[in-house]
């Protein structure tokens, strides 16, 4: 079973109305997904699960790390991102976080990400560097931290992310590329805006180097979700994107982490 893709219509930040709308929809999908033996649902009113992989040195580093849309925090476990993460750093302690899908569906997941996970990991490890990881759907969930916290992570690692649906990637692609791109009046985000914030805040990446700088994204060469990569690259350094053999899986991706950090150490001298 591989993480996949979220729903087209996923949620950043919607208005409390917006939500209470939601609740009954959200929560028939819910129960169906987990009838179907699909997607971990959990209780999104219970705090955010972590587990956290200590360092066998003193920790100078955190790297973070998202689940796809099909995986629970024991498929993160078994995944081997911890195991190459920290055969590439051995000073970092590895945070694995379960953001699972119905916590994007009840619209806070960025700002519970951060106030559940990401602060109190700061407050208890005197980090020198904080990095952020997502795959498919929590590559979708590093963006919509990035934008609501924008430059905090010192990086941020893009697996095959999920970047919103067809026709916003068409109208992107039509329009000459994300830096040609009309995004049009800035909204608040919720259920109908998400996607086109998300592709906003990409477009800045591309005019703010600095920002840009901080950003990888790695994915297999046959990734089912590889169509809509063209129009993030642009935005990116050239040096930061890994495209490697295969699909839309963790046997991609854990391998690709250790090699993206290996990378960033020398890009920058250490």
């Amino acid at each position: 079973m591989h993480p996949g893709i979220g729903p087209g219509r996923m949620l950043g930040s919607p208005r409390p109305e917006n939500a209470m709308r939601l609740i009954p929809a959200v929560a028939l999908l819910a129960s169906l997904l987990a009838i179907a033996g699909c997607i971990p649902v959990r209780d999104a009113d219970r705090p955010i699960a972590t587990h956290l992989v200590r360092s066998e040195q003193a920790a100078t580093r955190l790297v973070v790390v998202l689940p796809g849309r099909a995986d629970d925090l024991d498929a993160l476990r078994g995944s081997g991102m911890a195991e190459s993460i920290q055969g590439a750093w051995p000073d970092a302690d590895v945070l694995l976080a379960e953001l699972t899908l119905s916590y994007y569906m009840q619209g806070r997941a960025p700002e519970r990400l951060h106030s559940e996970v990401i602060a109190p990991a700061r407050e208890r490890g005197a980090y020198r560097e904080v990095w952020l990881v997502g795959a498919s759907m929590g590559g979708m969930g590093v963006l919509l931290y990035d934008r609501l916290h924008p430059g905090e992570m010192d990086g941020l690692v893009l697996l095959a992310p999920y970047l919103g649906d067809r026709g916003l990637l068409r109208d992107i692609g039509d329009a000459g590329g994300i830096a040609r791109w009309d995004a049009g009046p800035k909204q608040d985000v919720n259920a109908d805006t998400w996607q086109r914030e998300i592709w906003r805040h990409i477009q800045g990446w591309s005019r703010n180097p600095q920002q840009a700088d901080r950003v990888w994204l790695a994915y297999g060469d046959r990734d089912r979700l590889r169509k809509a990569m063209p129009l993030l690259i642009p935005a990116l350094p050239k040096d930061q994107v890994l495209v490697r053999e295969g699909g839309h899986a963790w046997t991609v991706w854990s391998p690709a982490i250790g090699e993206v950090l290996r990378r960033a150490d020398a890009k920058r001298g250490r």
